[in-house]
């Protein structure tokens, strides 16, 4: 017996609210630049240069002692976060130390380590120090850079695609759809204050990714139904073309926020920002799929016949039917 969490044959209006939708989205994506403007990103040392060294101990963490300690050292702006995670037992107390980067210095030397290590000694004798990584300014301010690049092209790879698989107005639906979900995303990163590392621009490219398949789902059978309902409002068809993938993409993008709050839940907190953000992103991937690309087109309109072997109709445009 099938699982059929939607019926195969939905025959649900996808513009019916587009209004609000499409007006939801104009609105989140505006203050998601707002809290951009007004709280900046939480960049982690990778962005910013410096050291963050992770200690744990079974022992409580006192961020006030371990602040005083390491006062009369004059390191500079020094940021002590407890880690605070489901999976840890009451004997396992966990902290991270972020320490500004040291003039040009590609990490803290090690006279400069072995004071750190004492003053916390001092303060918690049972404390360890798990991992120490450490970034020069020179090597995050090209990161940088490299990260902006790699998200750019990706994006402009995907466009290049589409405009060759599709039409151009698939093209700009499917490219406004994506700066929808990085935007948000970055948005909630802002927001929230989480952590952003090189390890959430790897989930930013994932979102991209898993995004832009979703939409070339329904792109696919919006294409072939322009084909076989050659007189349907182009309306009429992006909203048959939505409802035939329905099941599909619920399936699809539910199983996978399955597995990934399987992750949250269980996998620590070194990989719990980048969970979160693909899962923030296969969220709103899936509603830009159905309410923002297919909104674009609909304005933009799009060729009706893409058979070549009927010349009357070959070059003719639909007669767009907008709300």
């Amino acid at each position: 017996m099938r699982l059929r969490l939607v019926p195969d044959d939905t025959n649900i209006n996808f513009f019916g609210l587009s209004k609000i939708t499409f007006g939801g989205s104009i609105v989140l994506l505006v203050l998601s630049l707002v809290a951009y403007l007004a709280f900046g990103l939480n960049y982690g040392i990778d962005f910013k240069g410096g050291t963050t060294i992770r200690t744990e101990s079974t022992q409580s963490v006192d961020v006030g002692a371990y602040r005083a300690a390491l006062d009369p050292l004059q390191l500079g702006d020094v940021t002590i976060t407890e880690v605070f995670d489901p999976g840890f037992g009451p004997d396992r107390n966990v902290a991270e130390v972020r320490i500004q980067a040291q003039g040009d210095a590609e990490s803290i030397t090690p006279e400069t380590m072995s004071s750190i290590e004492g003053a916390l000694t001092a303060v918690d004798p049972n404390v360890q120090f798990a991992s120490v990584e450490s970034v020069g300014p020179k090597v995050s301010g090209e990161l940088i850079r490299s990260a902006v690049l790699s998200v750019l092209g990706a994006i402009g790879a995907i466009v290049v695609y589409i405009w060759l698989r599709f039409e151009w107005q698939f093209a700009l639906g499917g490219i406004v759809a994506l700066a929808h979900d990085v935007g948000l995303t970055i948005g909630l990163f802002a927001l929230l204050q989480i952590k952003f590392d090189l390890a959430i621009i790897a989930a930013l490219l994932t979102i991209v990714g898993y995004s832009i398949n979703d939409t070339v789902v329904v792109f696919d059978r919006v294409r072939e139904n322009l084909r076989k309902y050659k007189v349907m409002p182009l309306i009429d068809v992006l909203n048959l073309s939505a409802n035939e993938t329905l099941s599909r993409t619920l399936m699809t993008s539910g199983t996978t926020i399955l597995a990934l709050i399987a992750l949250l839940v269980l996998g620590g907190d070194v990989i719990r920002g980048f969970v979160f953000a693909i899962t923030w992103g296969i969220i709103v991937g899936t509603y830009s799929s159905i309410y923002i690309a297919k909104n674009i087109v609909l304005m933009l309109g799009v060729k009706r016949d893409w058979s070549k072997k009927d010349p009357k109709t070959v070059g003719r445009y639909a007669d767009v039917e907008s709300k």
